[in-house]
């Protein structure tokens, strides 16, 4: 079979390298790919974004499987034209997709089916957004309503913050159009959780939980970002919640998705709060979490390939996977200058001397491959450069492995969060 995945960060690269050790992977492709993905795949340079040339080479290269990996091909119907082209691709179709596409369509869809979440409103007028978190008081969380790769979500501790973010993402147009319109939160306290399940249409097969850091800086402290790093397993996730989760949260949605005539196939990513009352829904995003995937991918013991064929054959129903019992943890590496502009062009040095510890596997996100001096270096290419990611017995253990990785690496360009997994290593501490 010969396989195409699209995409260029460290979810990518995961994916990549878990399906590229599938025995009915007869050949790999990835577009347009990045500086370690060329290791497990033929790298071919076509953007993510570009929904026809990504068809078109797919047809070229006789493509038997897509495996589409970031958000914005599939909001813009990916899916939809390689299935018209009669390639089979996994993720969901553009009308599924709006449950990441557009937060608006997405608290509306968990309002008509009951689906836990926070009480909030949806603006296009700024006046209107202000007035409601005037009357609403603080704290509230304001999000812009398309997509902002992760960045969209302003925390607001003050009616004065509420007010700033309004201008922000609907005046200032920060986030672009995606800014339109927003939706103004409660703010809910708890534990943050990831929780994911391959779906295809009427079934749904959960995956381990992980639990992702957003805040750019230790202690959850400074801007969000695209995630600074994660961890698997998530202690706050045991049996017992992800049968509610299942209950709650999964199974309604792709009851109301299938009802409302479009039937939900790929991964449903939900982000979640976990508090005494049980989950409430943050976000759906309709793909793997970056960059939860790679301690997934890490954790996993089945072959991904045909469950992932199974989903669009919509053939889960007597499916299973099968993990590691180990704890993985990945640590983001991220230019200066992150989340804002980051540094591009920085040379990275040490790769592979992290690569060489036993149990530590470097993913790239934003790298390249140049030619200075005469010698091929790897050059930081985006905000989020390298996921460091390790697995061992406990997190404690893996998180030590990870930073061991992270200190083979020599890229004074770059820098990390030192705390990645600190809720359950606190928890193994008082076990």
């Amino acid at each position: 079979m010969r396989v195409l995945v699209v995409g260029s960060g460290g979810r990518e690269h995961a994916l990549c390298w878990a399906l590229s050790a599938s025995p009915l992977c007869d050949a790999l492709f990835c577009a347009p790919g990045n500086a370690g993905i060329a290791d497990v795949a033929t790298c071919l340079p076509v953007s993510s974004d570009d929904i026809s040339g990504l068809v078109t080479v797919a047809r070229a290269q006789n493509i038997d499987f897509v495996v589409v990996g970031p958000e914005a091909p599939l909001v813009a119907g990916l899916v939809d034209q390689m299935t018209a082209a009669g390639i089979k691709a996994f993720g969901p179709s553009a009308q599924a997709a709006r449950l990441e596409g557009s937060k608006a369509f997405m608290k509306d869809f968990f309002a008509r089916h009951n689906v836990p979440t926070a009480a909030y409103g949806r603006f296009t007028d700024a006046a209107k957004a202000k007035a409601f978190i005037t009357a609403k008081g603080a704290p509230v969380v304001v999000k812009a309503d398309g997509l902002a790769a992760g960045k969209g979500v302003i925390l607001c501790q003050s009616v004065a913050e509420g007010h700033a973010a309004i201008d922000t993402i609907m005046t200032d147009k920060a986030f672009g159009a995606a800014g339109n319109e927003v939706v103004v939160e409660e703010f809910l306290h708890g534990e943050e959780a990831s929780f994911f399940a391959i779906v295809d249409g009427e079934t749904a097969l959960p995956l381990v939980a992980a639990q992702d850091h957003k805040a750019v800086g230790d202690g959850d402290t400074g801007p969000n970002t695209g995630g600074m790093g994660a961890y698997s397993p998530a202690p706050i996730v045991d049996a017992a919640m992800q049968d509610r989760i299942m209950a709650e949260v999964i199974m309604p949605t792709v009851r109301g998705m299938a009802a409302e005539g479009c039937p939900f196939k790929g991964v449903l990513f939900a982000g979640l709060m976990i508090s005494k009352d049980g989950p409430k829904t943050l976000e759906f995003n309709v793909r793997f979490g970056d960059p939860e995937c790679e301690v997934l991918m890490m954790r996993l013991k089945s072959d991904l390939l045909p469950a992932l064929i199974a989903a669009v054959d919509g053939q889960l129903k007597n499916f299973d996977l099968r993990w590691y019992d180990e704890a993985a943890v990945t640590v983001i590496m991220a230019a200066n200058g992150y989340p804002g502009t980051p540094q591009k062009g920085t040379i990275i040095e040490g790769l592979d001397a992290a690569a060489k510890i036993e149990g530590v596997s470097v993913f790239h996100a934003g790298t390249k491959s140049e030619v200075r001096d005469g010698k091929t270096v790897v050059v930081a290419n985006g905000g989020r450069v390298l996921a460091v990611t390790a697995t061992g017995k406990t997190v404690s253990e893996a998180q030590a492995l990870a930073y061991k990785g992270v200190d083979a690496i020599k890229w004074p360009g770059g820098f990390c969060r030192r705390d990645i997994g600190w809720r359950a290593i606190a928890r193994e501490k008082q076990s």
